[in-house]
């Protein structure tokens, strides 16, 4: 199973859990929650990450990076984004050179 197929199916997962009810169900809630709450929760589990890579625990990585990509699923799902929307970016970048990528978006686009 591919990583791109394992993404698909947990957003199609959160998308139906939007009509969930949240008592019952934690995206339900969080899908129904401010967005700072949702935002509150990236800063946290991505400090969380953060402190796992500082104590070189690869498990912990692991467990809190899977966290991280699962509350960004929900913020993204919160604004109509789907992980195909995400990896058609980076399939973008692909074989750019991030100095040059970082360039192009401070340039205004030219038109001739």
């Amino acid at each position: 199973m591919t990583a791109s197929t394992i993404l698909q199916r947990l957003a199609r997962t959160i998308e139906a859990r939007k009509n969930a009810d949240p008592s019952i169900s934690y995206t339900a809630k969080l899908l129904n929650s401010s967005q700072d709450k949702v935002l509150k929760k990236i800063a946290e589990e991505a400090a969380e990450t953060i402190m796992a890579c500082k104590d070189n625990d690869r498990e912990q990585i692991i467990y809190e990076t899977a966290d991280l990509w699962f509350h960004c699923l929900i913020m993204l799902t919160r604004h109509d984004i789907s992980p195909e929307d995400i990896l058609r970016e980076l399939e973008r970048r692909e074989g750019i050179s991030g100095i040059e990528e970082k360039l192009s978006r401070s340039q205004p686009n030219k038109t001739e």
